[in-house]
């Protein structure tokens, strides 16, 4: 397992197959199963994605994908669940020599959020165990900038498979142990590369968003700091949460929230975090550092975090100083308004806004 990687790296699951009574779902439960201690000790945090369950429609955005301007919300929450992980597993079957549509159709539907990152394959069929379809698909993944690894989990469905469930065997399962140590290894050498190429565009060149790790945390206090002191000044007090929360503070508030850090060249110069409260989507601590003020990446990051609200949330609604008339200008000229709250931090005013339905 990887040791340089800012933990936790996210290992997206993907079962390719649709078909009722399909095989996928229970071989994904046994890799998920016999690779769960090393993903534990190695910090992964493993989700997995159920094609069937998505239920994207053949390619149906007008745009081409590497304009990532998606006009669905389906491609939206798939973009979103792609872009968080940093590697793959496809657990795919072989239909008549190829990959089935289905894994074509949802690889179609992005660009930039496949790119830079490793993809390891557990496949199954008949007489070739499904490698058929994975080389079709490697034929796919490389032209979207991934990279596939050695590593390889084949499992023909008569010696490996019994009454839907993979049959107990040591040597499958440390194979399926060695696809995950690969996988690691590659997602942490490539991490370099997709943190420079990764520009998301934005009011001024070379920014990157990225949601924080560990490790970036005690650069965020610090940043968090440094962007409060105007708040303080500006409401005429100390008695502001984000100046005197600590690192372990923000560790914790970190379980609840998603955090996005902002890069420019590698220096952390601006984050925001959201979570979701019923059907509201809050977002919090939006700052940007000093020397960037008035290029627009407050504006641009607010309008990002709205766009990473779930499919539920009907309306935005965030804190900020009672004296904050920047703040609350850039609020306003975003579409929020002043509302009336139960309870509110001291020295804050609380805004909302709705949220335009779409389609």
């Amino acid at each position: 397992m990887s040791t340089t990687f800012r933990d936790p790296m996210r290992v997206l699951v993907i079962v390719a197959s649709t078909r009722p009574g399909r095989l996928g779902t229970a071989i994904a439960d046994w890799f998920v199963r016999v690779t769960k201690a090393d993903a534990e000790h190695g910090g992964i945090a493993v989700d997995v994605a159920h094609l069937a369950e998505l239920d994207l429609p053949l390619l149906d955005e007008p745009e081409h994908p590497s304009e990532g301007a998606y006009v669905h919300e389906h491609t939206r929450r798939w973009s979103q669940r792609v872009a968080a992980a940093d590697a793959f597993v496809m657990i795919t079957p072989e239909y008549n020599y190829g990959m089935p549509g289905s894994l074509k159709n949802a690889l179609d539907f992005l660009y930039h959020e496949w790119a830079w990152k490793p993809v390891a394959f557990v496949s199954y069929g008949n007489t070739s165990a499904g490698t058929r379809s994975v080389q079709m698909t490697k034929q796919v993944v490389t032209t979207l900038r991934m990279m596939p690894i050695g590593a390889t989990v084949a499992l023909r469905i008569a010696d490996s498979t019994s009454d839907g469930q993979v049959v107990e065997s040591m040597q499958i399962e440390e194979t399926a142990r060695g696809v995950l140590a690969e996988l690691t290894r590659v997602a942490d050498a490539m991490h370099p590369l997709r943190a420079d190429a990764e520009s998301v565009g934005g009011p001024i060149d070379g920014l990157t968003v990225d949601l924080a790790r560990p490790g970036d945390l005690a650069e965020v206090l610090v940043l968090q700091r440094c962007c409060w002191v105007e708040e303080a000044l500006a409401n005429d007090t100390l008695d502001l949460a984000p100046l005197h929360e600590t690192l372990d503070e923000l560790r914790e508030s970190s379980k609840q929230w998603r955090l996005w850090c902002v890069r420019r060249h590698g220096r952390l110069i601006a984050a925001v975090r959201a979570r979701a409260h019923g059907a509201t989507w809050m977002i919090g601590r939006l700052m940007v550092a000093p020397d960037y003020v008035g290029k627009g990446i407050g504006s641009w990051l607010l309008e990002y975090a709205e766009q990473m609200a779930p499919a539920e949330a009907t309306q935005f609604a965030l804190f900020t100083g009672q004296r904050s008339e920047r703040n609350i200008g850039l609020y306003e000229r975003a579409g929020y308004a002043l509302t009336s709250a139960e309870s509110m931090p001291p020295h804050s005013v609380y805004l909302t806004k709705q949220r335009a339905l779409v389609g």
